[in-house]
């Protein structure tokens, strides 16, 4: 584990150790408990290890995590604004003790590296939400991972790396710190502003970047994170390419750009002071914060989050400490009467200002409309419009939820049938009962198993989506937390549309060909949905039909109208 100082930033905690230990290390996890590491886990893992989390040296024990948690500062006093920490199972957390040594494989089973455990507990998740993100509401991307994704039980330990993540793209372009502080030394570059972002760069941001480089009298690093960001985000490869095409936009020898595998939790202020520790390991001396620096957008009543300037306000209580001078966002606008960009506190009165939101941008790219010069560069456009091409011509998926018995199926196969004879793509039915015989054979009727099949169609119903199918999804989907799950891995790939058959209990039962309903009254079916398990009714699903009230024909057109409505289908 090594420790060294380097003239662009404080110390640098690498934690892997030196070769010959590492493959004794390997030799030795053969016979430790192993934990297949989550996407998430392997992101922390990695910028653990390179020492992008520097002073940590492992996943946070109870003390810290608390201590994080109340005060953002870990028991030793330092500033540390986010708990890092490593959920398990409780089968697994059963079988290992504090003292003992636990391997932790990626999802192919390679060895990344070993941790050393010294706490296992059970925190309370509701709690960390309400401490660290201000909030117990699911529509903040870590509230939800808190309530519906995380394991139950965290355990904390020193990590000895064994070696990094593979990552297979954009090679050149993953620099760790220690890498990236040294080609700032190699280049000269005493100075350096930092910019985060999980968008592409139009020409605002290009402008932006620039002046904020000027104005401090240095460099600038386009620092993108291409770990995980908010669902729903354009994907990393498309972004990278874009960042590729605006970075000939800058001058020579004056920008850099460089992938940081970093896994956000959106968590506003607490998240942009993570952030700029994070860059000041990189060696960075300035870091550009703008209005609600990643923030997650809006609760569930239409609220923000966080105010626009709380992340810049927080970061100035702690700018001295943290050693890393802050650069404010300043809002860039186009003035057609000068062909340029501005501060938009430069305008003067008589400047006609142009302004194209980022919802009206999207809309305009699903859709297939012009999209200005003046608001982005043409080859960005392109790659945008390859990885995201308009509504109509994307794949998507149509995900029935309802008790048995409420129509699902007769109503799926009626809008797979109208599909079908429109024939502008393939469509697939993904009924419940079909599933179950075809991929989930060996699964019983736990709430764990349920959600596990509906993830299993979502999988299907994903990838269906991604290379422009149509899905039919026909569960009964009875948990609105797997149902979200799906959502989130769907929506990256096209169109979602939640169909909640609302059909009412009694008229179900009435149709119950199989007695099912009748058993479970009788005690004789446990866990039958509606009778002695629950079904979470659907908040905001895109639409709502009742059989009871409406044909499976008149139904299923009713769905058609809907994804005419949302530009689905002509």
């Amino acid at each position: 584990m090594g420790a060294f100082k380097e003239p662009h930033g404080g110390e640098l905690k690498e934690l892997y150790l030196p070769e010959r230990q590492a493959d004794e290390e390997k030799v030795k996890a053969k016979d430790y408990p192993s934990w297949d590491l989550t996407p998430r886990q392997i992101c922390d893992l990695d910028l653990l290890m390179n020492g992008a989390f520097s002073p940590l040296e492992g996943f946070l024990g109870q003390s810290d995590y608390e201590s994080v948690c109340d005060s953002m500062r870990l028991t030793s006093g330092v500033l540390w604004p986010v708990p890092i920490t490593l959920d398990v199972s409780e089968a697994f957390a059963g079988n290992i003790e504090a003292g003992k040594v636990i391997g932790l494989r990626d999802q192919e089973g390679v060895l990344l590296a070993t941790l050393e455990v010294s706490d296992i507990w059970t925190p309370d998740l509701m709690s960390e939400a309400q401490r660290v993100y201000g909030s117990q509401d699911d529509n903040h991307p870590s509230v939800a991972f808190l309530k519906h994704s995380s394991n139950p039980v965290y355990i904390g330990g020193r990590i000895r790396g064994v070696e990094p993540p593979t990552y297979y793209d954009f090679k050149l372009l993953r620099d760790t710190p220690s890498e990236l502080r040294g080609r700032f030394r190699k280049l000269g570059w005493r100075k350096i502003v930092a910019f985060q972002t999980r968008n592409p760069l139009h020409r605002a941001h290009q402008e932006l970047t620039f002046r904020a480089a000027r104005e401090a009298d240095a460099n600038l690093l386009i620092h993108p994170v291409v770990g995980m960001t908010k669902p729903g985000d354009i994907d990393h490869f498309t972004r990278v390419r874009c960042y590729e095409h605006v970075l000939n936009q800058y001058p020579e020898q004056t920008t850099q750009l460089s992938l940081l595998n970093l896994a956000m939790r959106m968590g506003g202020p607490r998240e942009t002071l993570w952030h700029a520790i994070i860059r000041k390991n990189y060696g960075c001396t300035h870091f550009i914060v703008g209005r609600d620096h990643a923030g997650p957008g809006n609760d569930k009543d239409g609220n923000p989050f966080y105010g626009p300037y709380d992340a810049q306000e927080l970061f100035k209580e702690h700018e001295e400490e943290l050693d890393i001078t802050m650069v404010p966002f300043k809002m860039m606008v186009y003035v057609e009467n000068k062909a340029e960009y501005v501060a938009a506190d430069e305008t003067e009165p008589t400047d006609k200002v142009l302004n194209l939101s980022g919802t009206e941008f999207r809309r305009r790219l699903q859709e297939g409309l012009d999209i200005p010069e003046w608001f982005s560069y043409p080859r960005v456009v392109e790659e945008l419009r390859r990885a995201h091409p308009p509504k109509h011509r994307q794949g998507f998926t149509v995900f029935f939820t309802g008790l048995s018995g409420s129509g699902k199926s007769t109503v799926a196969n009626a809008l797979m049938v109208k599909l079908l004879e429109d024939g502008s793509r393939p469509v697939t039915l993904l009924d419940g009962d079909i599933v179950r015989k075809h991929l989930s054979s060996e699964l019983n009727f736990s709430k764990e198993h349920r959600d596990l099949n509906i993830q299993r169609i979502g999988f299907v119903a994903s990838e269906i989506t991604k290379n422009g199918g149509i899905a039919i999804c026909a569960p009964i989907a009875p948990y609105a937390g797997a149902r979200r799950l799906v959502r989130d891995m769907i929506t990256p790939q096209g169109g979602f549309m939640e169909t909640y058959v609302s059909t009412p209990i009694e008229v179900c039962e009435q149709r119950d060909r199989k007695g099912l309903y009748a058993m479970a009254r009788a005690g004789k079916i446990k866990g039958f949905t509606g009778i002695d398990d629950p079904y979470e009714v659907p908040e905001n699903p895109e639409i709502a039909i009742d059989t009871s009230k409406l044909s499976a024909d008149l139904a299923a057109h009713r769905i058609l109208i809907t994804l005419e409505k949302l530009g689905y289908i002509r």
